[in-house]
Order: structure tokens, then sequence, then C-alpha cells
């Protein structure tokens, strides 16, 4: 894996409100590897989707600059598809056609390529075998012709990662993907999610509540400090090695030293400063 692919210096983030200037990020100094997976965590309103918003290029920072392969994030960019914990599906559309309109926004006109020029639009034959592509690798073949309304909570989510992946993004971004899941499902769509990202190769940042999801997924579990004006407290590497399974790594004592690491930092050295409304 080369180093610093993407790259955060000195990063700020600012809102405007009502009651005045509302700082919510202050000084992130956060590089990510090639291939690298990082889970962001803290407690409610620690920045953490703030940050993977000014990594998808949705919102500017205050201060500093992001950078992806060397080229600063000046907004959304097909090379960073986003993931989030609504699915954000089209209702009135198949799981295919959800896909196909991802797949036909980024590949179906020219586009620049690497070299500076242009690459040329693919056929109708191309775009929909990307997008048959998209639905086989989380097993959803059976649903093509299915919408939103009549497929399960998991079955959505499971769309939602296919359309960013259709989009073959070097970045992936989740906020949250499965937490509005049932603890079964959630498993089930974690351990998947872990074959998905062995095959494709692609740079992960997520965002999580849960440690245990944190501890199994990732290779840097970045933790926050309470916001407001939050920062990076600690960043965790995790050498556990891969592939990962859940039932072996239950009883491994490697793995419950990270778990104890996350939560000795959340609960001891950040605890929790959530007070009845």
């Amino acid at each position: 894996m080369s180093d610093k692919y993407l790259q955060i210096d000195g990063v700020a983030q600012t809102f405007k409100t009502p009651k005045g200037a509302f700082q919510a990020l202050r000084d992130i100094h956060l590089h990510i590897n090639k291939g690298e997976f990082v889970a962001l965590i803290g407690h409610s309103g620690c920045g953490k989707s703030t940050l993977l918003n000014l990594i998808a290029g949705l919102t500017s920072p205050t201060e500093g600059s992001l950078l992806c392969a060397n080229k600063e994030i000046r907004g959304p960019g097909p090379e960073r598809a986003v993931v989030f914990q609504n699915h954000s599906l089209l209702p009135w559309l198949t799981c295919y056609e959800n896909i196909y309109l991802a797949v036909e926004r980024v590949f179906g006109s020219s586009r620049p390529s690497a070299g500076g020029g242009r690459t040329s639009a693919e056929s109708k034959t191309q775009l929909k075998a990307r997008t048959e592509a998209a639905l086989a690798m989380v097993g959803l073949t059976h649903a093509t012709h299915k919408r939103p309304g009549e497929i399960s909570g998991g079955m959505k989510q499971r769309v939602g990662i296919a359309r960013a992946l259709a989009m073959e993004p070097q970045v992936l971004l989740m906020d949250e993907p499965f937490g509005a899941l049932d603890a079964l499902t959630r498993a089930k769509l974690q351990d998947e999610l872990l074959e998905i990202v062995a095959k494709t190769q692609a740079t992960v940042v997520m965002v999580t509540h849960d440690v245990d999801e944190a501890v199994l997924l990732s290779d840097k579990i970045v933790m926050m400090t309470n916001g407001p004006a939050a920062t990076i407290g600690e960043v965790l590497q995790v050498e556990l090695p891969r592939p990962r399974s859940r039932v072996t790594l239950a009883d491994d004592p490697q793995y419950q030293h990270y778990r104890k690491e996350v939560i000795d930092f959340l609960y001891t050295r950040q605890g929790h400063v959530e007070r009845a409304a």
C-alpha cells in the first residue's frame, strides 16, 4: 500500500448558526493509505459525520486542506462514493434501476482519464454488465426487479453498497451503514463487507458507534474527542491478520486488547457527556 492516499492536514470546520459560530472540528491531521480500512469512532456530536462529509466533498473546510491521490478535494467526485445509514434509494425504481442510474452517470459519457485525455462512453451493454455484476457482488441478483418497498432493510443497504461499488470508487465512505439494522443482519453484512473490500481493494472510511464493528473491520481506528471543537484523540493500529472471522476472533487475546483500548478511550478518558434535554 502506498502512503498518504488520503491526506487531511490542519482541517477545522466551523458552522454559522442562529446562536453564533459553532466549531465542530479543529486541528484534524490524518493520513490514510491506499487500500486501508479506517473506522471513525466517538460519542455523538464528535464530528465523525462532519469529517466524512469533508472527505466526500459535500462540505468545504473552514481551515486546512484535504487531498485524494495528491489532488485537492473541492467537491464530490466519482472516485469517492458514499453509503449513508439511510440507503437513499429511489422508491419508484427497481434495485437494478437504482444502480444503473449511478453507473450511467459515471460511465455513460466521456470523462477525464488518468493520462490527461478522455475515456469514451460505455455502451448500454457494458453499463448493463456493470450493474448486474454489482448486484451479484452483494448477492442480490434474485432481487433485480424488486423495488425498495418489497425488500428488507438489510437488502436495501446491500443495494446502496452495490450502487456505490458499481462506480468503481477508489474511496468508499460509509456513515453508520448498518446502524439501523438488527444485530444478526448487521453481523451478516459486516462479514460480507469484509469479503467485498478484500475483492475490490478499495480504501474505506467508515463512521461507527460500534466498538466490535470497528475492531473487526478496521486496519486503523480513529478515536475522536468529545465535541464541540472535537479533534483526533488517538489512532489505534489494528494488526489482526486477514481474512478475519468473528467466531475465531471472539476469544483472541489481541482482539480483546484492541477492544479494551477503544472502550477505555470512549468511556474513561472521554466519558459520555450527553445530558437529557
